[in-house]
Order: structure tokens, then sequence, then C-alpha cells
């Protein structure tokens, strides 16, 4: 049976990328939509459990609807987001590069803040007043939070650091809360970066990229266990969102390794290639 995470059929509806491939009732090309809300849940169906979550500014396929439900394609990834986070396509211009920033209903640092965005939400900005940008929702965003989208960071692993201390949250993406995973995926998205959503589908995608066991780690590895995933920051340490914290942590690489041992080794060591 196909992944239904990344098997883009509602049970109804499927993308027309699956003609010939499933029995659906309907295939459709999508309607192409943005990620209004700050932070959406992701969910594996109507009322269930959350897999991921989507910042703003994240571009969809709407593919089915579902009472006040939508079936979203993003990123290769899919499951049900509420309607209510949707809104018309808009391609953003600009990336949040902070840890977390507001949105204000005025260029006034002073001025009533509307929202909070974390790392990795997208928006499309108009304007500028000040030290203030202007935003498509017709809010206000600190400039020095910002980039354009163009402009990729240059190091995975120190986006990941700026995210120390989170709270863990599974599923989770952003900096209000996040697994290991999304930790993965935030930082190599910023730096430009295809990844998948979930540790397993990272460890396959990246799998040609594996070091014979034994070998030195160095800052920018990954290192995979069943279930779970964590940067090497140096030889001999790890960051990881964890359950044994409830947080973004840094762990000595061997402590980690012996502690994990008993639900699982490292089944692999992977070096990505330079960008």
């Amino acid at each position: 049976m196909s992944d239904p995470r990344i098997t883009p059929f509602s049970g109804r509806v499927a993308h027309d990328s699956l003609s010939g491939q499933v029995d659906a009732p309907a295939f459709t090309s999508g309607q192409a939509a943005s990620i209004t809300a700050p932070i959406v849940d992701l969910l594996r169906r109507p009322g269930g459990p959350r897999d991921r979550q989507l910042l703003r500014g994240a571009q969809v396929l709407e593919l089915d609807r579902a009472g006040a439900m939508s079936f979203v394609l993003w990123d290769g990834y899919c499951g049900w987001v509420d309607q209510h986070a949707l809104g018309a396509a808009q391609k953003p211009t600009h990336w949040v590069h902070a840890p977390a920033t507001h949105l204000y209903t005025a260029p006034d640092l002073k001025s009533p803040e509307t929202a909070s965005l974390s790392l990795g939400a997208r928006l499309r900005i108009s304007g500028e007043t000040g030290a203030f940008l202007h935003t498509d929702c017709g809010h206000f965003v600190p400039r020095q939070h910002v980039a354009p989208c163009t402009d990729h960071a240059p190091d995975p692993v120190s986006v990941a650091e700026s995210l120390l201390g989170t709270p863990y949250l599974w599923g989770g993406n952003s900096r209000a809360g996040i697994d290991c995973s999304g930790l993965v995926q935030i930082a190599l998205h910023a730096a430009g970066r295809a990844c998948p959503a979930d540790s397993d589908l990272q460890e396959h995608a990246f799998a040609p990229h594996g070091l014979p066991p034994g070998s030195a780690a160095k800052r920018g590895d990954l290192l995979f266990w069943r279930g779970h995933v964590a940067w090497v920051t140096d030889p001999e340490t790890i960051l990881h969102a964890n359950a044994f914290t409830m947080s973004v942590a840094y762990e000595g690489r061997e402590e980690a390794i012996a502690r994990i041992a008993p639900e699982s080794p490292v089944t692999s060591h992977i070096r990505l290639p330079a960008p």
C-alpha cells in the first residue's frame, strides 16, 4: 500500500499525477493556495492526529474538501488543514530568518502585535516604512527579522542552533514547538535545500550520502536512529529536538548513542554534499 503521507489521494480525489496508478472516483490538478494562518496543523485525516505543521506563506495545492477541512499537497507531503487557514495563492517575497517575530498593526514597535510568526514563515512584502516592512495582510514586520526568499542561510546547523530551547512537540515545525525531523527540515529549507518532512523519509532521501560505520563525525552531519534524527554540531556533540529533555538541546554524541541504544542503534550517518 502506498504511503498516505506522500500519496496525494484523499480517498475520494487524487492528484492528476496518480492517474492510472490508483482507483480514484475523481482526479484533479488542484487549486493553488497559500497558508494565511501563522501556523496550522496538517492532520492525517479530518479530526485525526497531527502529522506536521505548515507555516504562514506555505504554498499548497488544495485537492479536496470535507466539511471545514481541506486536503492539501505541500512539498510532497499530504494531509488535512482547516480551510480557514487557506487563502488565495500569493507568491512570497521574504522569509522569517529570526527564530521568531511579530506582525504589528503599525510601523511602530510600541503598536499592538497581531500575530507571532516562526522562523521559516513566508511573507509577501509590498513596501517599507522606516525599520518596518509592509506585508500582504496589511500589517508590519521588523526589517531585521526577514530576508528575501532568494537569500539562503549559509549554514543549516546555525539555523537549527538558533532554535535551542524550543519545546519538543510531536509533528511540530515552528519556534513554538518542534520535533527532530522538523528541526532538520526547517534548517535545510532555510538553506534553500529540499528536505522531506519525517525522519524515515529524510533517511531514505539522503541515503546516497551515507558514510561507513565508524566514520568520524563532522559539523553538518546527520545521525539517524529508528524514528529519530540529530544534527552533528562538532565531532563530540549533537543538537536535536528530543523527548529526553523535551526541547531542542545539545547532547554529547557518544552519550546520546549509548542512551538511545536500547531502543535503536544508529541506523545511518549521513554527510550531505555542499550545495
